[in-house]
This record gives C-alpha cells, structure tokens and sequence, in this order.
C-alpha cells in the first residue's frame, strides 16, 4: 500500500440539539485509512458509528475538523462536488440493502450505472460479471423478494462496486444475515478488498468479523479508541 493515506480525517467534532441540551456525538475524532485496508468500527447502539460513517462518505458535514481524499480536503465542498466524489469514489451497503423491488437483480446492480448515463451495453456487462462474482450469476434475473437476505445483501455489494468505487462503507452488513450467511458476505469483502485494492470501513456489532479486520476502533463518549492494531 502507498504511504499516502487514501482517507484521512482529522478532529471530526459532531453534535446534535435535544430539547435544550446538546450531545456532542463525536469529540475529535481521528482516523486513516489506506487503499486495500479493511477497518472495522463498534461501539454501542447510540455512539455515533453511522454518523461517523456517514461523515466519512460526505452524506453528513462535521461541525468541525477536516476530511481528506488522496490528500485533496473535502470539508466545505459543495454538494455537487460532493455528490460526484461519492458517485466516483465511494460505495455504500447497508444492514437493511434498499433493493427496488419491482426490479431483477440485474437491474438493481446497474442502477447507479444507469443513472450515471453510463452506456448500456457494457454496463450490463459489468453488472453480469460482478453478481458472477458473488456467486449470483444464476440470479440475474430475479427480483428481491426471490431472494434469500444473504442472495439480496450479495447484490447490494455488487452494486456498490458497479461504478468502481476506492472505498466501500458498509453499516451493519451482516445484520439481518445468519452467522454463516454473515460469514460468506464478510469474505467477499476480504477478497474484493484484496484484489482490488478496495479500502473497506465496517460498522458492525459482530465482534467476530471486527477482529478479523485490519484494525478495529471502538467509538464511546465521541471518542474513537483502537481496540486492534496491524
């Protein structure tokens, strides 16, 4: 990996109002990440791992602090540019995989494509290959509801990685999976980020999967703590 970081965030600060009170939420918070490393984030239900998550994809502003990509400082961007950086640079996947039902799993894996206004063809292309890769290639052309959760959570990877994306933010994969099903998604993970170079931050509560990552943080009382190291 090169030494220059791909993700780097430096003093994040986030609060919210309740009533009259305010819950600082993060409290500088501190993190690099480099091309091809996997990351995994726990803490508590209620500690902020998703907005940090969502911070770290430009979907949320910190109140303060900066983010960087290669170096190039996205806090203050506009949200045009921002929404080009996570269209060309991020991939998301969720606990819960907001697949369009009234679609195939062909479909759903070339939507960001289609949006994009990526040609047609080749992007077909690219979505067959990637639900091959995930072992779906006989499922192209069923819909969700004709899918296990561990076959609908397999697309949804697929099309986070359909427009090429350098970072991969999953929140709570394998939540709604079964160990085994949990266990197979975790290892696409690790094969994609291998092979492709992909850097992947994880917010789970699967302490299991968080161990075998890279490196683990714990995110409590705003503070962002390592709890494994390389």
């Amino acid at each position: 990996m090169s030494d220059l970081p791909l993700l780097r965030a430096e003093a994040l600060c986030r609060s919210y109002r309740s009533g009259l009170a305010t819950i600082n939420v993060l409290q500088d918070v501190d993190l690099t990440v480099q091309a091809g490393e996997m990351v995994a984030i726990t803490g508590t239900s209620g500690s902020g791992k998703t907005t940090l998550l969502q911070i770290l994809g430009t979907l949320d502003q910190p109140d303060s602090g900066r983010l960087l990509f290669r170096e190039t400082e996205l806090t203050g961007k506009s949200e045009p540019n921002l929404a080009d950086h996570r269209n060309t640079h991020i991939g998301f996947i969720f606990q819960f995989h907001h697949l369009l039902p009234e679609f195939s799993a062909l479909e759903n894996v070339m939507m960001p494509g289609l949006i994009s206004g990526l040609p047609h063809a080749p992007l077909k292309d690219k979505a067959t290959a990637l639900l091959d890769r995930v072992g779906l290639a006989e499922r192209l052309s069923h819909r969700s509801g004709e899918l296990s959760g561990g076959e609908q959570q397999r697309v949804a990877l697929a099309r986070a990685l359909v427009m090429d994306p350098d970072i991969l933010l999953a929140d709570e994969p394998t939540g709604n999976l079964d160990a085994a099903s949990g266990r197979r998604v975790f290892t696409l993970f690790r094969e994609l980020s291998g092979s492709l170079g992909l850097a992947v931050i994880m917010v789970t509560h699967n302490m299991e999967l968080a161990q075998a990552m890279d490196r683990c943080f714990t995110l409590s009382d705003g503070k962002l703590q390592p709890s494994k190291q390389p």
